[in-house]
């Protein structure tokens, strides 16, 4: 029954989409719905967004070519009141039997509900009323288009347009335009009339975006603008604006040349009535002034604290709470320097990133002890933010790990807690959680939790014994960090403690780019559950229960239906194979099977010493949130163990029957990794992004390791990764992922995402994920899960699908599905579209978008 009401919804949606497709619908009679705008440009069209941006009217949006939006505001009834009350103008009877069980009240309230009037106009506000052929905007267009090709150089620039009718009420628009022959820049002079300012401007006359020779740009000009006023102004020139500079082009008895006089008049002074002009001033900062406690209540109370600490003046209306380099550090504008707006950008910005104080404000005013009146004082007024603060945190949350998660944390911030402008951070958390892919004998939907505390330092300059100003000038914002973390999970059925610290560097060494070097990053993970493994690694114990199967001739290992006993079974049979108490010799695949279970058994339930060293460099062109056009790299190289190697070595300490060091009577692991991250956006326009992802990743054991901890392995699948598999579900190489949590030490990620909008704020998205994971120079013998050499490329998977997503400004919730379209486990001649149906694909939900 419930299929048979599935078609009739579908076949209902699709009667009602087909009605609506008549796109003419709701034009008027005499009027022409416009299909579409072309473009030609001395006698070819074109495509440039630039161009048909300049048109006031575009033909209705549309999703491959169907117009869905128009389609839904022609479903919409026009006056859904009128219709309602049409019903019982022409059956009166009908609205006094209404109201006889419902009273006339709720009769007339009744056409303004949902399903009579909100439905309609749900469907005319998400939909899109038809784009009507309108001659006058078509002739506003023509302008547009004179002036963007007149701004371009193209000063005898002809447009026209034609209206084609293609039905009565179809139509399109054809604009042809003549440009004519460019126009070049050709003598560049200036008059300048502050000699200072003339000085000036020759030693930057390299980049000057005038040129003789090139193509004449009206934007060229204002950029030229903007440029010698950024330059004066970060030269002392406090005065200075852009609209000071001014031009004089000469076309006359030129062919197709402009001559540019570039001229920039003396300053402008208003006094009372009059206007009169002097040359501009070259400012030196004669003091700076620091307002540490300023507020609204303080501004008329006296200072009572105050000091002066290399050439600032630091003030108080209490005692002065701040060590004075605390503050001073985070101050560019110095006494003595020319007035420049970097300096004032900079400092609002180190100051802001204290984090102690609210917005600074930073003003300067005419020094009028300066007989020549060109110095200026500056003050920095400092709001400070509450010294302690409270914030509760609840979320709900999702990852590649858990389907759904409820996490809440109370974290408390102590500010300038050692007066350095210092902030202390301690955190409690606590998550509960459910995963499908987890052990859970129970069937319990919260089988994911975990509980821990932190603490957080953050120190706003590089701590270290000895100065490092040359190596990281403070203009790079440097801080560190101090944090300890301790936790414990309930989350792979094994139960982990995990305790971390680190001591962290991080920087901005350009405005774009950001560093990280974390000189000490520890972390010690303690399985409280390892005999438990069996009955988390399912495939696991399935493999070695097989085998024992066969080869078992212990009674006691087994149950009264014939299975392994966990713990006393597993580990009885496994040490028996090893030891040779069984028919199995060591070159029998068996044997190599049991002898991989246990090494993987080893590996995932030994507790983990990790103490490594890392450093972290990103770069990024993105502006703002709302850029779509930018890419962003990132690599990282992190090292471990080769410090406590080295104390080993030197102090020729004793090694274990493994032949490895020990560290509290735990082997600590070592190895080099590295990973690299590549992300680019292309705004396609009309709200359409083509988004790029590549990602490589290798973690190398030696020395004192032969696999990397299962923390710092590489996993594959999941909403954020190949969205065609669950996460752990693909690999290593063609393995199969024939383990519960596959991972391996190297990866390879490539994803492309194509983004467009469908109605309002709901968006879709068409993506390609290709990627898998590898073993390399490692302890794992699997051939299949292992990268020999560049002909295992063909282990890449490739996955593809479509999504939704729904931007609610502030996050945008995702789903996708994803496709099973290349799928390295299977035989290679059923590699391809093998598994490329609903019943082998993903769904996927998500926060945000996947990168």
């Amino acid at each position: 029954m419930k299929k048979i009401s599935t078609k009739i919804a579908t076949f209902i949606l699709i009667g009602i989409i087909i009605s609506a497709c008549e796109t003419t619908k709701r034009v008027p009679n005499g009027k022409q719905l416009l299909t579409k705008n072309e473009i030609l440009v001395n006698d070819k069209g074109t495509k440039d967004d630039d161009v048909h941006d300049q048109l006031y009217q575009k033909p209705n949006s549309s999703i491959l070519g169907y117009r869905l939006r128009l389609n839904l505001y022609n479903i919409a009834k026009p006056n859904p009141d009128s219709s309602y009350k049409a019903k019982f103008t022409n059956n009166p009877g009908k609205y006094e039997r209404m109201s006889k069980w419902l009273s006339a009240k709720q009769v007339d309230r009744l056409g303004e509900s949902f399903w009579y009037k909100g439905f309609h106009e749900f469907l005319k506000k998400t939909g899109e009323a038809p784009v009507i052929v309108d001659t006058v905007r078509s002739n506003k267009s023509l302008l547009r288009l004179k002036y963007y090709y007149f701004n371009n150089g193209f000063f005898g620039v002809k447009t026209n347009y034609k209206l084609d009718s293609l039905s009565p009420k179809k139509a399109k628009i054809k604009y042809t335009i003549t440009t004519g022959n460019a126009s070049f820049l050709d003598t560049i002079k200036t008059s300048i009339k502050t000699p200072a300012l003339d000085s000036l401007y020759q030693g930057i006359t390299a980049d000057a975006y005038l040129k003789s020779g090139k193509q004449y740009k009206t934007k060229d000009f204002e950029d030229e603008k903007n440029r010698i006023s950024t330059y004066f102004r970060n030269n002392g020139v406090y005065q200075f604006q852009p609209n000071y500079v001014t031009y004089d082009l000469d076309t006359l008895n030129t062919e197709n040349k402009v001559n540019v006089d570039l001229k920039i008049s003396d300053f402008s002074v208003q006094e009372n009535d009059s206007t009169r002009t002097e040359p501009f001033k070259i400012y030196k900062i004669s003091d700076v002034n620091i307002y540490t406690d300023y507020s609204a209540t303080t501004v008329n109370t006296k200072i009572t604290d105050s000091i002066t600490y290399n050439n600032f003046n630091l003030y108080s209306h209490s005692k002065l709470k701040y060590r004075p380099r605390a503050i001073t550090d985070a101050v560019f504008i110095t006494k003595g320097s020319l007035f420049a707006d970097t300096k004032t950008v900079l400092t609002t910005r180190y100051l802001n990133n204290l984090k102690i104080f609210n917005y600074p404000t930073i003003l300067y005013k005419v020094d009028e002890r300066d007989s020549t009146a060109s110095s200026l004082i500056a003050n920095v007024y400092l709001s400070p933010q509450k010294k302690y603060s409270l914030n509760p945190i609840f979320n709900v949350t999702h990852s590649n790990i858990q389907d759904i998660g409820i996490t809440g944390s109370l974290s408390g911030t102590i500010r300038n807690i050692f007066s350095g402008a210092e902030t202390l951070q301690i955190s409690g958390r606590g998550n509960i959680g459910s995963s499908k892919e987890m052990s859970n004998p129970e069937s319990k939907f919260f089988n994911v939790s975990e509980y821990g505390v932190d603490l957080k330092l953050n120190i706003p300059r590089i701590w270290f014994p000895f100065k490092t100003e040359k190596i990281i000038p403070k203009s790079m914002i440097p801080s560190t960090q101090l944090s300890v973390g301790l936790s414990t999970q309930t989350n792979i059925g094994l139960d982990k403690q995990n305790f971390t610290s680190s001591l962290s560097y991080n920087w901005t060494p350009t405005k774009n780019n950001t560093a990280r070097f974390d000189i000490i990053n520890m972390q010690y993970v303690r399985n409280l559950n390892p005999q438990n493994y069996y009955n988390v690694y399912e495939s696991s114990y399935d493999a070695l229960n097989d085998i024992a199967k066969v080869y078992n001739t212990e009674p006691s290992y087994v149950d009264d239906n014939g299975n392994l006993k966990i713990e006393e079974g597993t580990s009885g049979f496994t040490n028996a194979v090893l030891t040779d108490q069984t028919a199995l010799k060591p070159e029998d695949q068996e044997y190599q099977d049991v002898d991989n279970i246990e090494e993987r058994r080893i590996r995932l339930t030994e507790n983990d010493f990790i103490l490594a060293t890392g450093y972290t460099f990103s770069k990024t062109t993105r502006k703002d949130l709302l850029d779509n056009n930018f890419y962003l790299f990132r690599t990282k190289i992190e090292s471990a163990g080769s410090f406590l190697s080295l104390v080993s070595n030197v102090a020729n300490l004793p090694k274990n029957q493994n032949g490895n060091y020990e560290i509290f009577n735990l082997e600590y692991s070592e190895y080099i990794k590295t990973e690299f991250d590549f992300i680019k956006y292309w705004d396609l326009s009309k709200e359409k992004v083509f988004a790029f992802r590549t990602f490589f990743g290798i973690a190398i054991p030696y020395g004192n390791a032969n696999n990397i901890p299962f923390s710092r392995s590489y996993f594959a699948g999941g909403s954020n990764d190949n969205r065609a598999w669950q996460p752990y579900r693909l690999g290593p190489g063609s393995s199969g992922a024939v383990n519960d949590y596959n991972e391996a030490n190297m990866k390879i990620a490539l994803s492309a995402e194509f983004r467009f909008r469908i109605l309002g704020d709901v968006k879709g998205a068409l993506f390609a994920d290709a990627g898998n994971i590898w073993n390399v120079l490692d302890n794992v013998t699997d051939d299949k899960a292992k990268f020999n050499g560049l002909s295992d490329l063909k282990e890449l998977a490739l996955g593809t699908g479509f999504g939704l997503r729904y931007d609610l400004s502030f996050f945008v919730v995702r789903f996708d599905l994803g496709f099973k379209t290349y799928n390295p486990a299977n035989e290679i001649h059923k590699r391809w579209f093998n598994d490329y149906d609903f019943a082998h694909s993903v769904f996927n939900f998500g926060i945000n978008y996947p990168f």
